[in-house]
């Protein structure tokens, strides 16, 4: 189901997005609707990029963990 917000912004940008919505044929709702969830989609990758490095930092990999691909890359193909 769909609700209804009041989003203020400013002239520039409502122009902006006014313009975005007639080239790509969509109505302004639409186009900031694309934008947003693009937006939360985007901001979800950079919470776990942030929880991943927090681990690794946390529990750095030992050598020996990565070594065998890295020799495995070695291997003569045939």
């Amino acid at each position: 189901s769909m609700e209804t917000i009041q989003v203020v912004l400013d002239r520039k940008l409502l122009k902006a997005a006014d313009l975005a919505a007639k080239r790509y044929e969509v109505n302004r709702s639409a186009l900031i609707r694309q934008a947003l969830d693009r937006h939360l989609k985007y901001l979800h990758e950079l919470e776990l990029e942030d929880r991943d490095r927090r681990g690794y930092l946390a529990h750095p990999q030992r050598e020996e963990e990565f070594r065998i691909w890295e020799d495995a890359a070695s291997w003569p193909r045939p």
